[in-house]
């Protein structure tokens, strides 16, 4: 696997546990109904952005000419 793959992964589930419980912060000390706008804005973050940087980089990546120098 790329290293630039290794790296979004890392980064990817990183992410996405800091916007869990950004989410469920935001749910569990709500008072009364929780507004929907105020918890799936940063859950849909969560998703989309590792999401546009696995495509920046593979798309670097393309330009760049594929892998150069091994692993």
């Amino acid at each position: 696997m790329p290293l630039w793959k290794k790296m979004w992964l890392l980064f990817s589930v990183i992410w996405g546990v800091l916007a869990a419980l950004q989410v469920a912060t935001i749910v569990a000390f709500a008072e009364g109904e929780v507004d929907r706008a105020k918890w799936v804005w940063p859950a849909l973050f969560g998703v989309g952005v590792p999401a546009a940087v696995f495509a920046l980089a593979w798309l670097w990546n393309r330009w760049r000419g594929g892998q150069r120098g091994g692993d």
